[in-house]
């Protein structure tokens, strides 16, 4: 590794920590200041749960599994492991290859969390919020951290992904989650020009929809280009882009925001 790559990893909590710190409060400004639309539940009911299951999550993961994606990665660095040592590539080109190939995992993983009913249950307390934003983007069940978790450790590990690579993509995706959860506007110049490079909150918020066919489209977190390859796109909810109803058939009632009932929606088989 480079001195560079060797630094960056070294300060590795600090980066992450320090990005999503600051995008979170000026995400969180936003809302103040130009939001998409006006909540109907205030902050104090939803923030502290949502808020809560993350830190909750970064305890068991810390607790459950003895490495990260990063940690991993610098070993498979270190002994030559993966597919980008094999194919020999210049460490540029590994780098922007493992980052578009980690993206693709996540894509490919959040439909399969789609698609598979054990999964889908697990998934869809992420989709259960009845607001949609910035921490949204960190509602998700401690058991399908897990999973995710233990896929992209394997997928860093076959891909031989450069530690600096998953440092990027780690960093991206935190970002990119906290900015297309986001109860934002953006100027429409701005939005038709970045939907083709980015997932924006105007795209990611069909996916949020109650609308079956609309949840099971816009699957991409960081990069539009999977959907769009694999026919998932779509750019317009059918209520239009202010009319679309955020969450799921079940859950609607308030006090299934809390942090306790959140815990136990997957386990919730009187329900379909």
């Amino acid at each position: 590794m480079t001195s560079l790559t060797t630094t960056l990893l070294s300060h590795e909590t600090a980066i992450r920590f320090g990005v999503f710190m600051g995008l979170f409060f000026a995400i969180a400004l936003w809302e103040v200041l130009a939001p998409w639309r006006r909540t109907a539940l205030s902050r104090w009911r939803r923030w502290p749960n949502n808020l809560g299951i993350a830190a909750l999550n970064a305890a068991v993961v810390r607790i459950t599994l003895p490495v990260t994606a990063i940690s991993t990665a610098a070993i498979v660095e270190q002994h030559g492991w993966g597919m980008m040592t094999t194919l020999e590539l210049p460490v540029w080109l590994a780098v922007i290859t493992s980052i578009l190939l980690l993206d693709f995992v996540i894509y490919f993983q959040h439909r399969l969390f789609h698609a598979v009913p054990s999964l889908w249950r697990l998934h869809r307390m992420h989709h259960a919020d009845l607001e949609f934003d910035v921490t949204t983007g960190a509602r998700f069940h401690p058991i399908e951290i897990l999973i995710s978790m233990v896929i992209k450790l394997a997928s860093v590990t076959v891909l031989g992904a450069p530690a600096l690579a998953v440092l990027i993509f780690e960093v991206l995706l935190n970002a990119t989650s906290m900015f297309n959860h986001g109860n934002i506007v953006l100027p429409p110049k701005a939005e038709g020009v970045l939907r083709w490079w980015v997932v924006t909150p105007e795209i990611h918020r069909i996916h949020h929809s109650i609308a079956h066919a609309e949840t099971n489209s816009n699957f991409g977190f960081n990069l539009p280009w999977w959907d769009r390859l694999f026919a998932t796109y779509r750019a317009e909810p059918a209520a239009g882009r202010g009319g679309v109803a955020i969450g799921i058939p079940m859950f609607r009632e308030p006090g299934e925001l809390r942090l306790d009932r959140m815990l136990l929606q997957p386990f919730r088989y009187d329900l379909p």
